[in-house]
């Protein structure tokens, strides 16, 4: 697949009024505050380690609401569950029940014993990490879904309220800041356009990756922005000027990007291969960002 020439931005669909386009380059006059504070930060806090989760690729990492625990969905039909130990990711416990690969998970916003996996064997399941089994079992019908918890931890009836046109290519993943104060999307454009959730405005848009947006994360106080493709760099942008605040250099595309729910961290999962022992075979791990550089 060969990557985009020249990606579209949102404001060439010449769109006005509710649900339109605002200009989509921002040019700051400067880094902010804010920017240059967590860039000292992660000069000292650059580090990435990995730690060996699966036997095949991971599709997706998700943190507890409390952080405490990050769990992994991968190919090879299991979940993994980590607890985080100071600066280190210590595996709890795997969890098999799955007939196809786990390709979605997220936990419960408020239970942070509880999370569900969304499989290629057209089921999805809920689990406890308390009794590590399978709570309960819902059957999707084969169809293709998103997950994700209500904020009460419910599933009310759902209609659709309004449809807006994000981007001139197929819309990939979608984001709510933890604020509420705006949406990301992210698209085959290799574009990110961030929205204001009240007006329905897109304010603003972050171009540097060249690649079709897989996954997208906002940090835990909505202040960055962080997005992955198949670019071998992860994007960190400030979300109020669009600046770019750091990159992680990766080795292979990036599946799937998830913020710790109350640090700088950042956890995210590679198609990296094993080449110490085998060039072909998957590596099967997730990966920490954010740690000190001399831990």
């Amino acid at each position: 697949m060969a990557a985009p020439t020249a990606p579209m931005g949102p404001s060439a669909l010449g769109q006005t009024g509710p649900g339109s386009m605002a200009p989509w380059c921002s040019v700051s006059s400067g880094p902010s505050r804010y920017v240059l504070g967590m860039q000292e930060l992660f000069r000292g806090h650059s580090k990435t380690r990995e730690f060996l989760a699966h036997s095949a690729k991971v599709h997706s990492v998700a943190w507890s609401c409390d952080g405490r625990r990050l769990a992994s969905g991968s190919f090879d039909k299991t979940a993994s569950v980590f607890l985080l130990e100071k600066d280190r990711l210590v595996k709890e416990n795997n969890y098999r029940g799955h007939g196809d690969s786990v390709d979605q998970l997220c936990w419960h916003p408020s239970n942070p014993d509880l999370f569900v996996t969304a499989s290629g064997d057209k089921t999805i399941r809920i689990w406890d990490v308390r009794t590590t089994k399978c709570i309960a079992t819902v059957n999707t019908k084969g169809e293709n879904i998103n997950i994700c918890w209500s904020p009460d931890g419910h599933y009310p009836e759902l209609k659709p309220v309004q449809s807006i046109n994000a981007h001139p290519s197929n819309c990939i993943c979608i984001k709510f800041d933890p604020m509420g104060k705006y949406f990301a999307t992210g698209s085959a454009d290799a574009l990110v356009s961030l929205w204001d959730v009240d007006e329905l405005v897109c304010v603003r848009c972050f171009s540097r990756l060249d690649w079709p947006v897989r996954t997208l994360s906002f940090s835990h106080d909505g202040k960055m922005l962080a997005s992955a493709s198949e670019d071998h760099f992860i994007d960190i942008a400030e979300v109020e000027t669009g600046d770019k605040l750091w990159e992680v250099q990766c080795e292979s595309p990036t599946f799937t990007v998830a913020w710790h729910p109350k640090r700088p961290l950042l956890a995210f999962a590679c198609d990296d291969k094993d080449g110490k022992y085998d060039s072909s075979r998957e590596a099967g791990t997730v990966k920490l960002f954010g740690l000190p550089n001399d831990s």
